[in-house]
Formats: structure tokens, C-alpha cells, sequence
């Protein structure tokens, strides 16, 4: 089915693809520099995040030019609701987590909750082109906000392990990320 894919779906597929390879290699950072026993520390580890940033940054260029260039005939919901729904969402969880929780503010906040805009936007997307049937786009829907919830629950307890525990826990999030982005481009292809 991808060869009969619209420019602005092979930007979503690629974005997808993208997300993944940012993942993976984050995911490979982590793995060697936060290690329990024997971390690889500096530039010796340091350096996946050079080709994570690259395709990280790449996932939100070809993923938002699919987006805003689909031919949408209808939504789920507004795009502008899931934007603003997303930075609100953010500030609520920051002051929650950093306030009530006392959890040190990280980058992983802000990655996990601008990724589950993303792929909610992505979903939408692909509904409203006609790639995606209803009952597709909302099981990707509660996938996302299920992933979105059990990254939120491993951001909040982190710093509360210790150990193996802590270091396990820190890989959840990119896992399901790069599973649900994933899930997304196979279900495209298929």
C-alpha cells in the first residue's frame, strides 16, 4: 500500500520510521551511560545522541509537513484541541510532578507529552485522509494515551528506585514509543 501513499503520507510513514531510529538510539544511550555496574560515560557513549537528536528532529519536520499537507476531509477532533490540549496538559503535569510530587523537571516530561501530541495528531490525521478506519485510529488513540499514561507513571517513580530497578524503568518510555510509532507505519503499510 505504500506506493500508492499521498507525499503527505509517506511523510507521516517516515516520520514514524524516524521516531523509531531516534528511539533506538536513545534508547542505546541509555542502556551504556546509565548502567548500574560499569557505565560508559562522556563522549564515549555521549555521541548517540547526535544521530537520536538528527532523527528526532527530522520526526517532527516530516511528521508536522504530513500532517499540515493531508487532504483531511474530516477528524476525530480539531488539530488545534490536541495542540492546545497538549501544552495544557504539559503545564498541569509540571506543576503535579515538580510541585505536588516534588519529582526534579526533566526533558522526559516534555518529550513524553510532545510526543503523545504527535502521534494523536498523526492518528487524526491519517482518520481524516481516509487511511486509517474509525475503529483503527481510535484503538491507536487508547494505545497512545496508554502508552502516553504508563511513561508518566515510570517519569514519576524514577528518581523514587534505585539500582537495576531505576535503569529498567528508564528505558519504558522510549520502548513504547518506538513501539506504538512503529505499530503506526506497519498498520499504514498493511
Amino acid at each position: 500500500m505504500y506506493s500508492g501513499f499521498d507525499l503527505s503520507a509517506k511523510q507521516i510513514f517516515w516520520g514514524n520510521i524516524l521516531l523509531v531510529v531516534c528511539c533506538a538510539f536513545y534508547l542505546a544511550w541509555w542502556l551504556l551511560a546509565f548502567r548500574p555496574a560499569g557505565a560508559v560515560k562522556g563522549m564515549r557513549s555521549g555521541w548517540l545522541l547526535v544521530p537520536a537528536f538528527i532523527a528526532g528532529i527530522l520526526t517532527v519536520v516530516f511528521s508536522i509537513r504530513g500532517i499540515s499537507t493531508a487532504a483531511v476531509s474530516g477528524a476525530l477532533m480539531p488539530g488545534k484541541w490536541i495542540l492546545w490540549g497538549g501544552l495544557a496538559a504539559y503545564f498541569i503535569l509540571f506543576a503535579i510532578t515538580f510541585l505536588l510530587l516534588k519529582r526534579p523537571v526533566t526533558v522526559e516530561l516534555f518529550l513524553i507529552v510532545g510526543w503523545t501530541v504527535l502521534a494523536l495528531s498523526v492518528v487524526n490525521a491519517l482518520y481524516g485522509s481516509g487511511i486509517f478506519p474509525l475503529g483503527t485510529a481510535i484503538a491507536f488513540i487508547a494505545v497512545t494515551m496508554a502508552a502516553a499514561a504508563a511513561s508518566l507513571i515510570c517519569y514519576v517513580v524514577y528518581y523514587n528506585l534505585g539500582g537495576s530497578a531505576s535503569y529498567i524503568v528508564g528505558t519504558v518510555p522510549l520502548l513504547l514509543m518506538a513501539a506504538v510509532s512503529a505499530a503506526v507505519s506497519i498498520r499504514m503499510a498493511v
